[in-house]
Order: structure tokens, then C-alpha cells, then sequence
């Protein structure tokens, strides 16, 4: 049984505030990368799970703004500590969140823990473990969202597959993604099966303008 007393017995963390659209959230974060890191090569599974992208932040406050509609059932990959789909489900979202590495999981569970509860969202989000290369899921989803999930060309086919096998046939993907070589080559690479609508979106931090995707696709009729 998970619990936030096991959950700190285990890592050592700091935590990050997040507001958006006035509502206040607060997540663990880890305190340092290290244990995550494989010592003979570290660019190798960088833990990319472990940071808040801004990217994040940004499909985050787009969720939050988007009519709530109780039969509409999200899924969202690569979650990370699970920023995007916490605040989905405050903002009434119905939401399944999945990661593929467990400690990942582990702290979207404790996020979850903390910042909602069964009568502020916490009873439309659940947490579960998912590969894109062999996905166990047992339904369709309306939307399918995610956020800085396109880093590696290697991954593209596969989260293709996933998109074609778990969206439903009227259904929408919203991707919020950094603007580099990897996601645009993806969306390209999409646009063969998807109608694609994309938009630039910035995101102003600390004196910092960030650049970020914000595409939506659907299947082509």
C-alpha cells in the first residue's frame, strides 16, 4: 500500500509550487538526480521524468482552461512526477496517468496524494505503468495527451502505434513539446496519418521566454 510516510522514507525531495489560473499546486520533486543516473553513463535513461518542463506547464493550463466533460476520459503518457494530469483532474478532468519508470510512478502517486483528494479530483485520476513498445490498456481514450515525450527518434513508431491502438476514432491528441529537430521531425512523420494543427506557445519565467509546441491531431477521415 503506498503511502507519503514510505514515500519520504525513501527519497529525499524538495518541492516546487505551481500556480495555474489561480490555483495553487505543490509537487515533490527530487532533491537530486544521482541515485536516477547510471555512474557508466549518464546521458544514457537521463531521467528526464525527475524536472517540470515548461512544456508541462504549458498543456497543463491548456487542460485546465478546456470545457470539462464527465464522459470525455483523458490518457496521458510519459506523466512524469505528474504535473499535467494532477492539474488536470482539480480542473475536473476525468484522467489515466502513465510512466514507465517506477520511480516515476512513485512520485506522480505522491503528488496525487498531496494535492488532491477523492472530493478535488483525486477520484478522476489513476496511475499506472505503461510501455509504449507492448502497451497493456484496456480501453480507447478520447484524448491523449503528453508533454516533452518526443525526445528520441528510435521512440517515434512506437508512440505512433500507441496513438493508433488506444485513441478512439473521433478522438484528439494534444502534444505540448520544446521546438527542436526530434519533434518537428515527429509531427512530420505524423502528418501521414494525423491532420495536425499546431501553434506556438511561450511560456515566461523568471525574465526566460520558452518556446513550446502546442499541437493538436486527429485521425484523417
Amino acid at each position: 500500500m503506498f503511502s507519503l510516510e514510505s514515500f519520504h522514507n525513501r527519497y529525499q525531495t524538495d518541492t516546487a509550487d505551481l500556480t495555474i489560473k489561480d490555483r495553487r499546486f505543490r509537487f515533490f520533486v527530487p532533491r537530486s538526480l544521482d541515485r536516477f543516473l547510471d555512474p557508466n553513463d549518464i546521458f544514457h535513461e537521463f531521467p528526464l521524468w525527475a524536472k517540470i518542463w515548461q512544456a508541462s506547464i504549458v498543456l497543463a493550463d491548456h487542460l485546465a482552461g478546456m470545457p470539462v466533460d464527465p464522459q470525455r476520459q483523458f490518457l496521458e503518457i510519459g506523466c512524469g512526477i505528474g504535473v499535467v494530469g494532477i492539474v488536470a483532474a482539480a480542473f475536473g478532468h476525468r484522467i489515466t496517468i502513465t510512466e514507465y519508470n517506477p520511480d516515476a510512478i512513485n512520485f506522480a502517486k505522491a503528488n496525487i496524494q498531496a494535492n488532491l483528494s477523492a472530493n478535488n479530483g483525486g477520484g478522476g485520476i489513476e496511475v499506472i505503468r505503461l510501455d509504449w513498445a507492448d502497451p497493456v490498456l484496456e480501453k480507447r481514450f478520447d484524448a491523449i495527451v503528453g508533454s516533452e515525450v518526443i525526445y528520441r527518434e528510435a521512440d517515434f513508431q512506437a508512440i505512433l502505434n500507441l496513438f493508433e491502438t488506444s485513441l478512439t476514432p473521433s478522438g484528439e491528441i494534444i502534444l505540448a513539446e520544446g521546438i527542436r529537430k526530434t519533434s518537428i521531425a515527429f509531427f512530420q512523420q505524423a502528418s501521414g496519418h494525423f491532420q495536425i494543427s499546431a501553434r506556438k506557445k511561450t511560456l515566461r519565467s523568471k525574465g526566460e521566454e520558452f518556446p513550446v509546441i502546442l499541437a493538436a491531431m486527429r485521425f484523417k477521415v
